[in-house]
């Protein structure tokens, strides 16, 4: 139905897009002009994002609110439908926030700067589209279409080997995508009513076979954007090609839609199904954690050790979510927001070393330190926050999912302390490589082709702001975690609370309908 409000939504939604197609007539000879309008979009998008969580969003309410819905493609049951809740406002305002400063980040691009400032906005568009669509055909069309300005952005202003790095990206991606629509479609055609709104698919009753595929088939789709292990490679690829913006966006928000996905999907609709998984899910977020820290160590690539530092950060974002508590839950969202804000502001100075050293290779950059203080202070920071420094954003939320699988009864006490172990060993290892990348970058002797006029090589003003913006949050999350819990806090304990409903089911039996005549069980309880 219609909405008697100010379509919000769409608005946030439709503005960069509508402003990205306005580049083309735009008057400008040295790119200054479009420098200052993709900045202004930005800014203004993010402003009408904080608006709306402020002056519109009930943070008290279950659900979707401002929903705004209107016929698309009605033969095809496609709605433009769109809502926010718990769930998917942190990481709409973490999208605008990111965004904004990636495109103020890309101050200095010169080569074909109207179409690279207009594919950052497209791209703006199509990532505030994913996390509000509440029609599954929608969440799809803008899913796929997320992956287009990416492949272009590293395709065109990557590094040596971009055109592999966004082939492989392109086709994992693309490739993987399908699995979405496949398992939306069975899930939207089953019953007696065809729907695509998710709150509705929500409160179907699915014969368990097909809530299984339905859950492996998001899985894998997921699996691949979060990523997970062994679905991984083609970020380290995509980070070491790709533009300091780029890997903002890339690491700040992109990542981030796979774990949005498990927790609306795979969560929200398939709870059933989600108990049979949830195992599996921590030992994949096990080995995401021990393996991404152990291959950092392998990486003389600046940005490739980021990289597998992301994925080991993102195995903690699948323990809470397979852990069956609040705190697991709260704890899940909370390092999504956390790493979205780390990542960006690690990449974004590795970044600006590049532009000063021309090299990613850790080797050759040794002895930056004294020649940019400033960066160096900055990537400390960043890195502090990283290895889950206390007062920090990544302590808050790491140990939140320790303490969310540690409390949780699904799971025997021995599983739990084999999972703990094997995490805190990734712990471990992580201010190893974090500490290690900083002595080989900033410590030492300078290598002889990087002398001459390293002095006029620190962070100016605009590198600072960048920075400070993205690293001020992470302290503030750090110090005042409610700062960000709210937010989300009611809607993750709501489908925390429905998957642990599931669980007397499945305990008594729930039979495998379409795949085998066999009880199923449900993790171990003490």
């Amino acid at each position: 139905m219609l909405t008697d409000q100010l379509p919000w939504l769409t608005a946030i939604i439709a503005f960069p897009l509508v402003a990205a197609l306005a580049i083309p007539v735009i008057p400008d000879k040295d790119g200054k002009t479009l420098r200052w309008y993709a900045l202004g979009v930005g800014i203004i998008d993010l402003a009408m994002i904080l608006s709306m969580a402020t002056a519109q969003y009930d943070f008290h309410a279950l659900g979707f609110q401002l929903v705004e819905t209107y016929p698309w493609l009605p033969q095809l049951g496609l709605n433009w439908s769109v809502g926010v809740d718990g769930i998917s406002l942190p990481l709409v305002i973490l999208t605008g926030f990111v965004n904004t400063l990636a495109i103020f980040a890309a101050w200095r691009v010169e080569r074909k700067p109207r179409l690279f400032y207009g594919l950052m906005l497209a791209l703006y568009s199509a990532q505030l589209g994913v996390f509000m669509a509440k029609d599954l055909l929608l969440f799809f069309t803008l899913w796929e279409l997320e992956l287009v300005p990416v492949y272009l952005l590293i395709s065109i202003w990557g590094g040596p080997k971009r055109l592999y790095a966004a082939t492989k990206f392109i086709l994992y991606t693309a490739l993987a995508s399908l699995f979405i629509l496949v398992a939306g479609l069975g899930l939207a055609f089953w019953g007696d009513r065809t729907t695509f709104d998710l709150a509705e698919l929500a409160q179907k009753d699915y014969p368990i076979g097909l809530e299984l595929l339905a859950y492996a088939g998001f899985l894998i789709a997921f699996a691949v954007k979060l990523p997970i292990f062994p679905l991984h490679t083609w970020l380290p690829d995509a980070h070491g090609e790709a533009s300091a913006p780029v890997s903002m966006v890339l690491a700040g928000v992109l990542l981030k839609m796979g774990g949005y996905g498990l927790i609306r999907m795979n969560l929200d609709i398939l709870p059933h199904a989600h108990i049979q998984f949830a195992p599996l899910l921590v030992i994949l977020g096990v080995v995401n954690i021990v393996y991404g820290a152990f291959t950092a160590f392998g990486q003389t690539n600046l940005k490739r050790r980021l990289a597998y530092s992301s994925i080991s950060h993102m195995g903690f974002v699948l323990i809470g979510i397979a852990s069956f508590t609040d705190l697991g839950m709260n704890g899940a969202m909370l390092q999504m927001v956390s790493h979205g804000l780390i990542a960006a502001a690690l990449f974004f100075l590795a970044g600006v070393a590049y532009d000063r050293t021309h090299t990613l290779m850790m080797d050759e950059m040794s002895g930056l330190g004294k020649a940019m203080p400033k960066v160096f202070a900055l990537f400390t920071a960043g890195s502090m926050a990283s290895l889950a420094l206390p007062g920090m954003s990544g302590f808050v939320s790491e140990l939140t999912v320790f303490l969310g699988l540690s409390s949780s009864a699904a799971y025997s006490t021995s599983f739990k302390t084999v999972v703990v172990f094997l995490a805190a060993v990734g712990l471990i290892l992580t201010p190893i490589y974090l500490l290690s990348m900083l002595r080989e970058v900033f410590y030492g002797q300078p290598t002889e082709e990087l002398t001459p006029n390293r002095w006029q090589w620190d962070a100016n003003p605009r590198e600072v702001f960048i920075a400070l913006c993205l690293l001020l949050p992470i302290v503030g999350i750090g110090l005042y975690p409610k700062l960000a819990m709210d937010s989300y806090d009611g809607q993750t304990v709501a489908v925390a609370a429905k998957v642990r409903a599931a669980l007397p089911v499945v305990a008594q039996g729930k039979t495998a309908v379409g795949l085998a005549s066999v009880p199923l069980t449900a993790p171990q309880l003490d």
